[in-house]
């Protein structure tokens, strides 16, 4: 990301904390808040190496959760808002491709609704 995205998010970020402050009309989201990072495409000690510098910036650890998932995190909470640096491993990536192969090539029977069990009361 180049210096002058940077600079644009934090101006929107900080324009959206203004906005939403000075207009308590406007609801804001009744959940916590995530804003991702992603390394750009590269081999898995590469984007691991990217995430592990970004975890030593923000003092923290890596996030052993979705490791067995092959999403290589960390992050920091300000507050309901969490940034998080992540990289999807090859093998993670590999198997998302594999699995949305099939999107659209598997079509169920179409629900009938006079053989269709009654719903339960």
């Amino acid at each position: 990301m180049s210096t002058i995205d940077r600079m644009a998010i934090v101006a929107g970020l900080r324009a959206l904390a203004d906005f939403l402050e000075a207009t308590p009309a406007i609801p804001a989201p009744d959940f916590p808040i995530s804003i991702r990072c992603f390394p750009k495409r590269g081999s898995d000690a590469e984007i691991r190496a990217e995430i592990d510098h970004i975890a030593e910036l923000l003092g923290t650890e890596i996030d052993p959760d979705d490791l067995p998932f092959g999403h290589y995190k960390t992050g920091l909470d300000f507050g309901p808002v969490r940034f998080e640096a992540a990289a999807v491993l090859a093998g993670a990536r590999a198997r998302y491709a594999a699995e949305s192969s099939y999107f659209g090539c598997v079509q169920p029977d179409p629900i009938n609704s006079t053989t269709d069990p009654a719903p339960a009361a």
